[in-house]
């Protein structure tokens, strides 16, 4: 499968749902925001949430700092 990552073309192996895709960035257990063509996805549809060919997915992950 290939999707589109912030704005890269990103192929996947054995990444099926958004909770995958976090994962396998390694963005586990991090505040972040996920858009799946152009729709928010909120945490608790991350599990369920499978991904296609052809997505475009921006994910942006909160970084703190003072």
């Amino acid at each position: 499968m290939k999707i589109t990552l912030n704005g890269e073309p990103t192929p996947l192996n054995n990444v099926q749902t958004v909770a995958d895709l976090i994962r396998h960035m390694g963005w586990e257990g991090k505040r972040i925001a996920v858009e799946r063509n152009g729709e928010i996805v909120p945490k608790s549809r991350h599990a369920q949430e499978a991904l296609t060919d052809g997505d475009e997915i921006e994910i942006v992950v909160a970084v703190g700092g003072g």
